[in-house]
């Protein structure tokens, strides 16, 4: 009797076991179809709320006027405060030869203390040949030496070591955005961008990136990647039309690869090239086109500040009329404009928005991020 029972249990096991093993996938998935999926936040939503709050107190004009990091201009600075609530202001080298530390600080304080909304204040520190707080001497005894330089001298530890002392001196000094790194792909010495670059594959390239973002957010200090989508082996557009000529293939599978480096490491803002890149956009620089930004907000899934760079450069004042150019970053999808040509380009702004050339929702989503980042790195109080 006892040996039946045994084959029995046995029998009845291995038809268990069975069904188990034949189970199809999708059902065992369904057991699962009712757990909740993780919702990404965008970059700043968690300060959404006191942006909002901030904006129902700003005129039009002053939120048009938030739209805009203006190039440094003692002689009009404090009636441009007064007058147009810029978002902020950037430094160049000669804005820090002529000052110390004590009298930048002194400055710096009353521009904020005329401003309704406290005032970004940023500065292009990449290291190298583009340095602007450390090439006074007033600030430190020699500029800084390039990451691509650091790196093949160190390695990471070495180029780590470097940017904490960057980002000390930067935040020391008031700077709270700085527009770097650069996440250009480059591994040709007779580009353009090279010596800019951190002279390595796209795969070092990112990480890289991503080192130099997490530290930077660690201590509090906001970095900007640049050249979006990437600048190849292209020309200076500081003096003339760069015509990028590449398949999308090229971007997707290697320059886009630090910016993607970047963004899941929570960089705060991307400066968008002049650049012409004819697999996007045949009519448009990069910097004014509607495709290029879809790209970093769609494909990309980007959500943080997207800036142009500076629509004074050859490569805008050649291809639009000086005014035009402000209009079409505004549509483009940019919610930070670098301008050296303030009071018209804000005036063109304004005009479009009166005329119905450009609808006030884009205007309130830019400036609500754009508050909301000065929330999260400590600009707003």
């Amino acid at each position: 009797m006892r040996k039946y029972f045994l084959i029995i249990l046995i029998l009845l096991v291995t038809a268990c076991s069975s069904k188990v093993q034949d189970t199809p996938k999708s059902n065992l998935n369904e057991s699962n179809s009712n757990e909740e999926v993780p919702v990404k936040l965008e970059l700043f939503e968690q300060y959404y709320t006191l942006a909002e709050d901030k904006m129902e107190d700003m005129t039009l004009e002053e939120k048009v006027g938030q739209m805009f990091l203006v190039r440094l201009n003692k002689k009009t600075i404090t009636s441009e405060i007064t007058k147009y609530s810029p978002g902020g202001y950037i430094f160049f080298a000669k804005d820090f030869t002529s000052e110390t530390p004590a009298s930048l600080k002194k400055k710096m304080d009353s521009y904020n203390a005329l401003s309704k909304v406290p005032l970004i204040y940023a500065t292009d520190e990449e290291g190298g040949t583009v340095n602007r707080v450390s090439y006074s001497t007033n600030f430190r005894k020699s500029p800084f030496l390039s990451n691509q330089e650091l790196y093949k001298n160190g390695g990471f530890s070495l180029v780590l070591e470097n940017e904490q002392e960057k980002i000390n001196l930067l935040k020391t000094n008031g700077i709270n955005l700085n527009l770097a790194p650069v996440a250009d792909v480059s591994t040709n010495p007779k580009d353009y961008i090279y010596k800019r670059s951190f002279g390595a594959d796209a795969t070092l390239t990112s990480d890289y990136i991503s080192k130099i973002v997490n530290l930077n957010n660690k201590e509090g200090l906001a970095t900007t990647l640049k050249h979006f989508p990437g600048y190849g082996n292209n020309a200076d557009t500081h003096t003339g039309i760069a015509i990028d000529k590449r398949a999308k293939e090229t971007f997707e599978n290697n320059d886009f690869l630090p910016f993607k480096a970047g963004i899941e490491s929570g960089v705060p803002a991307i400066l968008v090239s002049h650049n012409v890149v004819l697999a996007y956009d045949e009519n448009y620089p990069a910097s004014l086109s509607v495709a290029i930004h879809n790209v970093l907000r769609e494909d990309l899934e980007y959500s943080g500040l997207i800036i142009t760079d500076d629509l004074a450069m050859d490569a805008i004042t050649k291809y639009t009329n000086g005014t035009e150019s402000a209009t079409l970053a505004v549509l483009a999808g940019n919610d930070l404009i670098i301008t050296s040509d303030f009071d018209h380009q804000y005036q063109a702004v304004l005009n479009a928005l009166k005329s119905g050339a450009l609808d006030e929702d884009i205007i309130n989503l830019a400036v609500k991020r754009i508050l909301a980042f000065k929330y999260a790195y400590g600009i707003i109080k």
